[in-house]
């Protein structure tokens, strides 16, 4: 070792490489503070007017570039220090200085670089993200053209591979995001499930159409505008919908959706303004009352059909296909139980239930139950790409219509048909085969 060249040289060098690791570090941490805080949160102190949070919410809107700068400046920074290392190591140690430096630079990086920082910034992600933002700003500001050239030549080379990249996209999708931590959490214990399907329920309707969850036309209610004026207030009273689609000659043909409460209010005038009651209401046309219909494509997202029943101030639709042929209804009721679950009041007690459970671990379910609320009621994964209900992915995958008695085996689970009425499954036992 000579040393004769512990100068001011040799200070001023080995200052230079401890600024340089310092450079390195906060770097490092950068990085990983941008890239681990939540926008969200981010996003709530910025409106409470924190500047480097707001700024940290600007600089991240473009991962790519954000993070090819802070690459860029670590990378310099690391070849410098270790060069410089190298260059006053190998003066003290002749032949081994290389080797030396490299050991030494090694370690100095790892630990006071890269683990150290990093760890701080992964603990106080948001706290740390605001506190560089201001200066990582500036260094994205200074390395811009260089990043986009480099942007270019990575996208080129790639193109070369077949490999087509989205200049639009994130790097981390927020939907995706926030599914992914509900899913953890709820995994963990921390988030209850019915939290955990509300809020999936709400992201999901914009990937969801009214096909999926209407009310077959097999199962409306309808009334015919030529029955008698008696047959119908008796119709609507013992029905348990307050709404009911009228048609004429064809259930086809629908005329109008008429209201409960507006039938028995127009029959109550006619009756009060009658001399003779009977001949009054026989008299009676529930055209009259009946409220225009409004009918919807099947292929609307419920997210848009939502926003639509909340502009038009109505609960009601009717589904029709490509044809204009009457599929089904759908209500706003029917969209709000995809976030809540069901909703139910005291005309529904008489209802069936759809799915309950056996004590040797078997599911029984009602054919026409939807294959979305089994795997929320069940945490199971059917699914639900090729058939909306169960029976339908029961008949789906069988190729057939099954009978009574017969057994499936397929997606991990064994279903069995309990009944069948004509040609609808009505009853189904399912259990996972593990």
């Amino acid at each position: 070792m000579d040393t004769s060249i512990l100068d001011a040289a040799f200070w001023t060098t080995a200052a230079a490489i401890l600024a340089l690791l310092v450079l390195s570090g906060f770097f490092s941490g950068s990085e990983t503070a941008l890239t681990a805080a939540s926008r969200g949160k981010l996003r709530a102190q910025a409106d409470k007017g924190s500047r480097g949070a707001e700024r940290a919410l600007e600089i991240t809107e473009d991962n790519e570039r954000l993070i090819g700068s802070v690459l860029l400046g670590n990378n310099l920074v690391n070849i410098l220090a270790t060069s410089l290392a190298t260059s006053l190591l190998g003066s003290l140690f002749a032949g081994g200085g290389v080797a030396i430096a490299t050991f030494v630079m090694t370690v100095l990086i790892l630990i006071f670089a890269e683990v150290l920082p990093k760890t701080y910034a992964i603990t106080n992600a948001e706290r740390a993200a605001s506190l560089v933002a201001p200066v990582i700003a500036v260094v994205v500001r200074v390395f811009a053209p260089i990043v986009t050239a480099v942007r270019i030549l990575v996208r080129s080379v790639l193109r070369v591979f077949g490999v087509q990249t989205d200049p639009d996209s994130n790097i981390l999708a927020v939907r995706e995001e926030i599914t992914g931590a509900l899913t953890l959490g709820h995994a963990e214990g921390v988030v209850e499930k019915e939290d955990r399907d509300r809020i999936l329920g709400a992201l999901d309707l914009a990937d969801r159409t009214v096909e999926e969850i209407m009310l077959h036309r097999s199962l409306i209610e309808m009334i015919d505008a030529d029955t008698p004026p008696r047959d119908i207030l008796t119709q609507c009273l013992q029905s348990r919908y307050t709404r009911l689609p009228v048609f004429r000659h064809d259930p086809e043909n629908i005329i109008g959706v008429v209201h409960a409460k507006d039938l028995l209010r127009a029959m109550y005038k006619v009756i009060e303004e009658a001399d003779n009651i009977p001949a009054g209401l026989n008299g009676f046309d529930i055209c009259a009352v009946a409220m225009k219909p409004y009918f919807v494509p099947d292929t609307t997202s419920l997210d848009d059909q939502m926003r639509q029943f909340l502009k038009r101030q109505t609960h009601f639709a009717l589904v029709v296909d490509e044809y204009g042929s009457l599929e089904g209804l759908i209500t706003l009721e029917d969209i709000l139980e995809e976030i809540v679950g069901e909703i139910t009041d005291e005309f529904d007690e008489g209802e069936v239930n759809t799915l309950s459970q056996t004590e040797d671990g078997h599911y029984l379910i009602d054919g026409a139950m939807t294959i979305r609320d089994l795997n929320r009621a069940t945490d199971w994964n059917l699914p639900d790409e090729e058939a909306n209900t169960v029976a339908g992915l029961v008949i789906h995958e069988a190729q057939l219509i099954p009978t009574v008695g017969q057994v499936f085996n397929f997606h991990g689970f064994r279903f069995e048909v309990l009944a069948r009425e004509y040609n609808r499954i009505t009853k189904l036992r399912i259990r996972p085969l593990t």
